[in-house]
């Protein structure tokens, strides 16, 4: 950045021409500050992990604090660093996370049960029940689910509830007061109606004459946030919001939030995929494919969760719980093997060869009789209720680098394919583009490839694939001075719907490369896929024969 881009930029950061986005997500915690032309200025983080707490996946309150001072922290520090500049304000912040899961308060706004994340399963129960109850699904992950498996366990807490919220909705709710989400996020904590933008009210209806749940103290509707679709202002930073995020209390309070979302929405905005018949598939700790629908699905498909689009239209997405966990312990071990032969590598280099070994000219499209299961946690679509990872292969299988590999990212594709089918080959769903979104599509084509091969589609990945949802919710914030808003400063933008803003605005020259199905690749996957759903048995054992915790 040459001097005059370094001084242009100072005046952007004095005169608040920024948006600031923050998301929580399964393995780091990402602050990114981004300009009025969605260029990245600035950006922090923090690792975290989930830790099993009563044999239940959690993060502490301490954690979710610690991290998001840090990463905002390491933020502001860059700023500092880059442009001279401290960070006193800033135009628009908007807070995302990881959806789902369940954050319980009683009527003081304590935490009643420690924060139970996306990644159990022992909800099965209240999945089904309440599946078959509104003749729609409801995951194991939701948390409507959460709320009725802890009535149905008669868990001491139950009577006690006040809110419940998601990791998204807490931060949001602790800086500025307001009990609200973005309806992309509160569309997977109870089904939303994509015509009003708000909760199901038939279905909420249906939940409190359950006998078990009418003999509690209060009423579903007043224990969820309320939604909000995006570019609908959600409130202020307060001078205590201020100081939890920036305990140097530099930050100056007043700043005008965007609705908390979900990392589905942020993935769809970060991918331009808000409109309908367009698609996204974000990649991390867990996968999910999307596509926003013309219409409701005709029937009830376990496989697919109906959530919704920041701007509230209705989406099919096919959600896998794992998906580089056991793919990165891999690839660490690698790593180690090139560290105790004296020739470490840094993780660029470590991805980038490991990857390119995947699609090499001497691998089996099929993966040469290989078999891997990355299931770190339960797999809903997989039908597992915990998870353990597990490599197999047959005697006569071709074991080589290439094969190995290319088995990893196959198998890590594998679960997500089962819902996506659903959609496409038995509800028909149609889809003009599909986006590829994560970091794992940093290195050159191998995962671009070998997805277009999952999905037999076309697979587009755009410059900013390796951005995050970090950066697609400070796209949302900065969506507040874009779109029709009450007020007065933000009418000279009158009413520009979310898909045109993406289009006009932020993507109007993005670069992107586009990947077509090879009939030979699609032919391996679909063998190797056979065999993923017929060997899983095999996995049902490891549950049986392997503990969960080492002792």
């Amino acid at each position: 950045m040459t001097q005059e881009q370094v001084a242009v930029t100072a005046e952007k950061i004095r005169a608040g021409k920024t948006s600031l986005g923050i998301e929580f997500g399964s393995t780091r915690i990402k602050a990114v500050l981004i300009d009025d032309a969605y260029h990245t200025i600035a950006a922090g983080d923090y690792e975290w992990a989930s830790h099993l707490e009563d044999g239940l996946w959690s993060y502490t309150q301490e954690e979710i604090w610690k991290g998001l001072q840090t990463a905002y922290a390491r933020m502001a520090g860059d700023v500092e660093t880059a442009y001279g500049e401290r960070l006193t304000h800033v135009g628009h912040i908007g807070f995302s996370a990881m959806m789902h899961g369940y954050l319980a308060f009683d009527k003081s706004g304590e935490l009643l049960v420690p924060f139970r994340t996306w990644q159990n399963t022992n909800t099965h129960e209240a999945h089904e029940k309440l599946s078959e109850l509104f003749q729609y699904n409801i995951p194991e992950r939701w948390s409507v689910a959460h709320l009725y498996q802890a009535v149905l366990n008669h868990e001491e807490h139950v009577s006690k509830v006040d809110y419940i919220t998601t990791l998204a909705g807490y931060v949001h709710w602790k800086l500025t007061g307001e009990k609200v989400l973005g309806v992309g996020d509160a569309s997977g904590m109870f089904p939303i109606d994509p015509s009003t933008h708000t909760y199901e009210t038939e279905f909420i209806k249906r939940f409190d004459a359950i006998e078990e749940v009418a003999a509690q103290p209060w009423k579903l509707e007043n224990l969820l946030p309320r939604p909000l679709v995006a570019g609908t202002p959600a409130g202020t930073l307060t001078a205590e919001g201020a100081k939890l995020l920036d305990p140097t209390g530099t930050l100056q309070p007043g700043v005008v939030l965007a609705p908390p979302e979900g990392d589905a929405g942020t993935g769809m905005v970060a991918t331009n995929s808000v409109r309908v018949r367009t698609g996204n598939v974000s990649a991390g700790t867990s996968i999910f494919a999307m596509v926003v629908l013309e219409h409701k699905l005709t029937r009830l498909h376990p496989e697919v969760d109906l959530v919704t689009t920041p701007a509230g239209d209705l989406a099919g997405m096919s959600h896998a719980n794992n998906f580089t966990s056991d793919l990165n312990a891999w690839v660490g071990l690698f790593g180690q093997f090139a560290a105790a032969i004296g020739q470490p590598v840094d993780a660029g280099t470590l991805y980038g060869t490991l990857f390119r070994a995947a699609i090499a000219d001497d691998v089996d499209a099929d993966c040469g009789g290989l078999l891997n299961y990355p299931f770190r946690s339960g797999e809903f679509l997989a039908g597992l209720p915990e998870g353990r990872p597990l490599f197999a292969r047959s005697p006569e299988a071709r074991m080589s680098l290439g094969n190995f590999m290319r088995t990893q990212l196959f198998s890590a594709f594998s679960p997500v394919k089962i819902g996506m089918d659903v959609m496409t080959k038995d509800e028909g769903v149609a889809v003009d583009s599909l986006v590829g979104h994560g970091g794992i599509f940093t290195t050159p084509k191998v995962a671009q490839k070998i997805l277009a091969a999952a999905f037999d589609t076309p697979i587009k990945v755009m410059a900013t694939a390796a951005e995050g949802g970090a950066w697609g919710m400070a796209v949302l914030a900065d969506y507040l001075w874009h779109a029709d808003q009450p007020l007065a400063d933000y009418l000279w933008h009158a009413d520009q719907p979310l898909a045109d803003y993406l289009d006009a605005r932020v993507f109007a020259d993005a670069a992107s490369t586009t990947e077509a199905p090879d009939a030979n690749d699609v032919a391996g996957f679909e063998a190797f896929f056979d065999r993923f759903r017929k060997g899983l048995p095999i996995e049902h054992a490891a549950i049986e024969s392997i503990p969960l915790e080492t002792k």
